[in-house]
């Protein structure tokens, strides 16, 4: 799992977009489109190579209910897998 001290930033030929034929964010990259649920499209638009994961966190917080640290710290993990992020730390 990704530390909470690292910096995820967007991986190289990633863009975000709003899709209106799916009506919902999603991330193109190389490989394909990840449709992305409102959360994580918040955690996607956080990071920007200079917020760690646990001030993601702690942002996504001040907006959902329930935002637990490790849960995306997960979703980061799993966004590098797929090379949407980019992470140092």
């Amino acid at each position: 799992m990704t530390n909470l001290g690292a910096t995820p930033r967007l991986g190289k030929g990633v863009k975000t977009a709003y899709d209106q034929t799916r009506d919902s964010h999603v991330v193109l990259f190389p490989e394909g489109v990840l449709v992305l649920n409102e959360t994580a499209a918040e955690v996607v638009g956080l990071c920007d190579g200079r917020t760690t994961v646990a001030q993601i966190a702690a942002r996504l917080g001040e907006r959902f209910d329930g935002v637990v640290a490790d849960d995306v710290a997960e979703l980061v993990t799993r966004l590098v897998a797929r090379r949407v992020v980019e992470i140092d730390g």
